[in-house]
């Protein structure tokens, strides 16, 4: 199998309001740059929407090195939250409704295709892939406002 490195981001106006994302995906000497947004959105769901975007353009199953500054993704893959929202029915353990199921189901249904190892990264700080994610991520919720 391949294995990727993918570097993601999301970005709001508001919470909610425009919204963008970006991503990065990494094979070898080859990259690709993506993004995109929505007028009327979550930061976290554009967090959750770079991660899906960039596990869809992937032609066949991979290993991903999946690195995000956002704690909400990282923490619901790497402790097993996500999953446990689903088989509850979306619902969390304090018994208030998981957000944003319709995204994590896809995610979800994308790390069974997909071999995901995440990573957390610090934003805003050193990282170049993760800080081009912020920029590609700010001009898109740019061009909606």
């Amino acid at each position: 199998m391949k294995t990727i490195t993918i570097y993601t981001d999301g970005a709001c106006s508001g919470n909610p309001g425009p919204g963008g994302w970006g991503a990065i995906l990494q094979y070898g000497e080859h990259t690709k740059e993506m993004s995109g947004g929505e007028r009327d959105t979550t930061n976290n769901r554009m967090e959750l929407t770079g991660v899906i975007r960039a596990l869809q353009a992937l032609k066949e199953p991979c290993i991903v090195e999946l690195y995000s500054d956002s704690k909400y993704i990282i923490d619901a893959l790497e402790k097993g939250w996500a999953k446990s929202w689903r088989a509850k029915g979306w619902v969390k353990s304090d018994k208030k409704p998981a957000l944003n199921p319709d995204l994590w189901g896809i995610l979800l249904d994308l790390c069974e295709v997909h071999e995901v190892r995440t990573h957390w990264v610090k934003g805003h700080a050193q990282n170049p892939f993760n800080n081009r994610c912020d920029q590609l991520a700010v001009s898109e919720w740019q061009k909606l406002k």
